[in-house]
């Protein structure tokens, strides 16, 4: 009998200690598989910023130090806290983008006659399907009549476009001489990127593709919730983006899981 006493104690401690391990485990895998879904949306969302940049018109992208404050050029910010991150991004859909394998033009080529250009309002873009561009833009929530050009030797100075079709762009105004160069390219939206009041990162689109324009008047896409940082910095030949964000553990308590992720942009 007190060996069969001495068993069950023994027994008891047992099932102690690996109820006690399995707990530990079970902790251990929740909170790495709440850090492992933190980390994973970060990456996520810096993959979605980064493909949205690399439409980015250089010279054109700045930050704020809020929604309504001053743009300022991104050449100039020395402070990582500024909240938002705003850039025009070339029209890149309709630039891709053929009617078929029989007509291969893409919505706009990025070219310009110069030479055929005698001022006016119509500028020759060879090698453009400028309906097809106005099809995708309007698919895309835009319009090609409130689109801009910008060429590469001025990138703070757009010119607005009234319409297009064929291979003829209609301009709002006469480009000025020596202002027209052989390539441009097209843009209909500005971009901004901020953590809103609800500690979701937001992105603006569909407002005016005017160098440093108030945001105003724009739709929004959700990139990431729960976001506790979101700094950058850089030039105009790159950007460094950090997010960290929070991840609830389980739904019976408060705690959070945390992860930061930093990608350099070019």
């Amino acid at each position: 009998m007190i060996e069969l006493i001495f068993v069950i104690i023994i027994l008891g401690i047992v099932s102690s200690i690996g109820a006690e391990i399995i707990a530990d485990t079970y902790e251990s895998y929740i909170v790495q598989r709440a850090e492992y879904r933190a980390t994973m949306k970060t990456e996520l969302a810096l993959n979605q910023i980064a493909n949205r940049l690399r439409y980015a018109i250089p010279g054109t992208v700045g930050a704020r130090a809020a929604k309504g404050t001053a743009f300022i050029p991104i050449t100039s910010v020395v402070n990582p806290n500024n909240k938002v991150l705003q850039w025009v991004a070339y029209d890149g859909d309709s630039f891709e983008a053929i009617s078929s394998n029989a007509n291969r033009k893409p919505g706009w080529s990025g070219f310009c006659d110069v030479d055929a250009y005698g001022g006016g309002t119509a500028l020759p873009t060879p090698g453009s399907n400028l309906a097809l561009a106005n099809t995708i833009i309007g698919n895309l929530g835009g319009n090609i009549a409130n689109a801009v050009i910008y060429f590469p030797n001025d990138p703070t100075t757009a010119y607005g476009i009234g319409g297009g079709a064929g291979e003829r762009i209609t301009l709002d105004a006469a480009i000025p001489a020596g202002k027209v160069y052989e390539r441009y390219k097209l843009a209909w939206s500005s971009y901004a990127l901020e953590v809103d009041g609800n500690n979701d990162l937001v992105l603006h689109y569909n407002f005016s593709p005017i160098y440093g324009a108030a945001i105003q008047k724009e739709q929004t896409s959700i990139l990431l919730h729960n976001v506790t940082n979101f700094r950058f910095l850089g030039s105009e030949g790159s950007i460094r983006v950090k997010i960290c964000k929070q991840e609830p553990i389980d739904n019976n308590t408060n705690s959070m899981a945390h992860a930061c992720k930093e990608k350099v942009i070019f």
